[in-house]
């Protein structure tokens, strides 16, 4: 049962098997010198402390072996990529060949879509949710202007209920048998940056494919938050971002996931360069283009070595926390926050992230039905960092690699000060 008085957001963080994770972290300190509350991490990760030093090898090897830094251990930059690759697909559910670290979020989703969205005259609409993140509905309108359809018509928005705030998977499941014969492509985000909601993936995937239909998802918000089974849900996709919740960094290097069985699919069209061809004959220089196996075959140019320096350092923590111990403690942080929450007595605001722990990450979004704007100020000015997106939410983001049950309190007190000023 879970009490209002500090003391116990204190006695939960004494019980935290995950607690020293947070001393692997830098924290911003406002202008008092004090640490601030730190619930920004759906937006920018903290810094991880050993990713300094991780960049300054690479600078060092590049001032102390120039060129050939390529192939210098104890991580040449020739294959620095492969070694993100255990990692990461171990925060996904995928198996080793079926990610790759490379380029930006929105790119790789272009990349993805130049395979997988193949609009036929029967077959070409695209199934997204409503308040999907921006970068999200442009590139899928513009591949499908590319492709010569009108975005108006092609690309389909899914809206809750009215009166609802988020999306029924029912709904999503319902509109697919009835008119998933149109749908050329399933594009969902993993966790929806608006509301928070967690999206059922597997039952989206399933309904898309029992409908003939591709499925892919942009996990930005849900790599490195969720428990993700790409594989065994049979996702033909995904793509996502390190600079939120797997801390690499303001513009870190994207993710890229592609199922096992597009993985030797030489026939598929894409978009091709030459760090997607096989390392092992790559130096020969030949001009027909052979993808390698796996998703590694849709990458374009070099690794990017410094931003994947600090995700490889990152990744370091998430191998040694692991994401179930990490998942548990995400949903302990957030229904204490939402515990915390009700306890005040307002009728300034309310939770539009889904309560049911299946269906919500690290994020709370908090809809302000007055003076949003306002509040979030208030919220600043006691020292929390968090986000306002319009026009009326406050998103709050408890992580569990370095926030405390103490932080959830912290930020608690300030709201309830806020609301009641």
């Amino acid at each position: 049962m879970y009490r209002t008085d500090r003391q116990f957001a204190r006695e939960m963080d004494a019980q935290d098997g995950l607690a020293a994770y947070r001393q692997q972290f830098h924290c911003p300190r406002g202008t008092d010198g004090r640490p601030v509350i730190y619930l920004c991490g759906n937006s920018l990760g903290l810094q991880p402390i050993g990713v300094r030093q991780a960049v300054l090898d690479e600078l060092d090897k590049w001032a102390d072996f120039g060129v050939e830094g390529h192939f210098a251990r104890p991580y040449p930059w020739y294959s620095y990529h492969e070694h993100l690759c255990a990692a990461a697909a171990a925060i996904v559910g995928a198996l080793e060949h079926e990610v790759v670290a490379m380029n930006s979020l929105t790119t790789n989703l272009h990349l993805m879509m130049v395979s997988f969205y193949r609009p036929t005259a029967t077959r070409y609409k695209i199934l997204i949710e409503a308040t999907a993140f921006p970068s999200d509905q442009y590139a899928v309108a513009s591949q499908a202007k590319f492709h010569g359809f009108d975005p108006k018509d092609a690309v389909v928005v899914l809206s809750p209920r009215d009166g609802e705030s988020t999306l029924r998977t029912e709904d999503i499941e319902a509109y697919l048998d009835v008119h998933g014969q149109e749908v050329a492509l399933v594009m969902f985000g993993g966790v929806n940056y608006y509301t928070g909601q967690a999206f059922d993936m597997a039952s989206i995937t399933a309904a898309g494919h029992r409908n003939g239909c591709i499925v892919g998802f942009d996990l930005a918000h849900a790599a490195g938050n969720l428990m993700l089974e790409l594989h065994d849900w049979g996702v033909d996709f995904a793509v996502w971002c390190s600079y939120k919740y797997l801390n690499a960094g303001p513009g870190g290097v994207g993710g890229c996931f592609v199922h096992d069985r597009h993985a030797a699919a030489v026939d598929l069209p894409r978009f091709a360069g030459w760090w997607g061809t096989d390392p092992a004959t790559r130096f020969q220089m030949d001009p027909a283009f052979v993808p390698q196996h796996g998703a590694e075959g849709w990458q374009l140019s070099n690794a990017m070595i410094l931003p994947m320096a600090a995700l490889r350092a990152s990744l370091e923590l998430f191998e040694a926390a692991g994401m179930p111990a990490l998942r548990q403690k995400a949903l302990a942080l957030t229904e204490y926050l939402l515990f915390l929450i009700d306890q005040i007595p307002s009728e300034s605001f309310e939770i539009i992230t889904p309560r049911e722990p299946a269906a919500r990450g690290c994020q709370i979004s908090i809809r302000a039905l007055s003076n949003g704007r306002a509040l979030f100020e208030r919220l600043e000015q006691g020292g929390v960092v968090c986000d306002f997106r319009e026009p009326d939410v406050i998103r709050v983001a408890p992580v569990p690699l370095y926030n405390s049950f103490e932080d959830v309190w912290s930020f608690w007190s300030i709201l309830k000060e806020s609301v009641s000023s």
